[in-house]
């Protein structure tokens, strides 16, 4: 059996949790399985390399910083495999150089094109754990490109997809997919098992607990996977296609501050200059969620939309930039809000849930900025000073605690 393995960066934050890692490895492969460990940084590496490249340069090139954060992931890989052999247990650490991992150019947020397999099965051949840097790949140009924040789940499941694995784990500080962020909801309820496309919408939504590339990847290429804690053994929850129990009306609520709202005022209300905006936008790869536009008036409308806050710079320079040939004659935006969704398969076929949603948060004095749905999903922008509230007050109207 061949068993890919992903921890996050709290469960190498030390030694302790490193070697606490590498028993649970060795577990698995002492039965005779042949193992692969993915691995983040550790603890929280990454934010301060983040740091440390601010305060040398705030606006230094994105090729630059990914050779910065790469570093994170080839300490804990290092540090895992000598931990290993300090167990007895042949082991050996790889980047994504040395794997072959090839990825698209874009510094920051990469996509894997192609994964070369001989090392690592020549290492597994050898009777090796095999322990991978995440969250990297390589570009063209030979250069490290990261994936985005959480991509080393991507990793992972990318590389049980081509290694053919039979199972892959993903190991988090948490025990399992909740129905909302216990830190938030703290009488949440684990869920034993979520379809692929309910959990993709989640992790879209917020959830942190899996990177949504990650969900999407696995759906795709069949991926059994399962999310469960590297501090205690319970069973996590298992993430496939089909799930045994009936469909719940509504899975969980997901909250998203990375979020920011950008208005364009005055645009001329005709053909096609809605699609010239997002036209702009997606050719530089900036991703856009819910968009509402106003009623034509005067020969203008307005457009409203929200984008990830770390996307905000970028789209805003390059409205500013085609402001003439976009029509557009102002430009607001306001990184003061979140989103908050709701997802579950069961909404599809159950009239009513926009309403219950929309009564929770009125129940709360919650105002709605603006709305998006989907057939499983229903999002709304608040104020992000509200965010938390808000998830604890649809929480509570579904009735989704323990």
């Amino acid at each position: 059996m061949l068993i890919v393995k992903k921890f996050g960066g709290t469960s190498v934050a030390n030694k302790e949790r490193i070697y606490n890692v590498a028993r649970r490895c060795i577990e698995d492969y002492k039965k005779g399985h042949s193992v692969v460990v993915v691995l983040s940084a550790m603890g929280d590496t990454t934010d301060d390399l983040l740091a440390l490249a601010n305060d040398i340069n705030p606006n230094t090139n994105k090729r630059e910083l990914d050779m910065l954060l790469t570093t994170g992931e080839q300490v804990s890989v290092s540090l895992m495999a000598m931990a290993m052999h300090a167990m007895d247990v042949p082991a050996v650490s790889l980047n994504a150089f040395q794997v072959g991992m090839n990825c698209t150019s874009r510094y920051g947020n990469a996509r894997f094109k192609r994964i070369d397999t001989d090392r690592i099965n020549h290492e597994l051949d050898s009777r090796k754990i095999v322990i991978v840097t995440g969250f990297q790949g390589i570009t063209k140009y030979d250069d490290y490109a990261t994936l985005g924040r959480g991509g080393s789940d991507t990793t992972a499941v990318a590389l049980a997809a081509v290694l053919h694995a039979d199972l892959c784990e993903i190991y988090t500080d948490v025990d399992g997919v909740y129905t909302a962020d216990p830190r938030i909801v703290p009488n949440a309820r684990k869920l034993p098992e979520i379809t692929y496309d309910e959990m993709l919408e989640l992790a879209t939504a917020g959830a942190k607990v899996l990177h949504n590339r990650s969900v999407e990847m696995a759906k795709k290429y069949s991926v059994p996977m399962v999310v469960r804690s590297s501090l205690n053994e319970s069973e996590g929850t298992i993430v496939k296609e089909v799930v045994k129990m009936e469909k719940m009306l509504i899975t969980g609520v997901a909250a998203d501050k990375n979020t920011a709202r950008i208005s364009v005022i005055g645009v001329e209300d005709r053909p096609g200059i809605a699609f010239k905006i997002f036209n702009k936008l997606a050719k530089n790869n900036i991703n856009v969620d819910i968009i509402l536009q106003s009623v034509g008036r005067d020969g203008t409308k307005d457009i409203s939309f929200t984008v990830s806050q770390d996307d905000l710079k970028d789209a805003l320079t390059i409205l500013e930039e085609n402001k003439e040939p976009l029509t557009i004659k102002n430009i607001t935006h306001n990184e003061g809000v979140a989103k908050v969704s709701i997802v579950g398969a069961g909404m599809m076929t159950n009239p009513g849930v926009a309403s219950k949603l929309f009564e929770a948060l009125f129940n709360y004095g919650i105002n709605i900025n603006m709305i998006s749905t989907s057939e499983i999903r229903i999002t709304v922008l608040v104020e992000e000073s509200e965010i938390d509230k808000a998830v604890r007050a649809i929480h509570e109207k579904f009735d989704l605690a323990e």
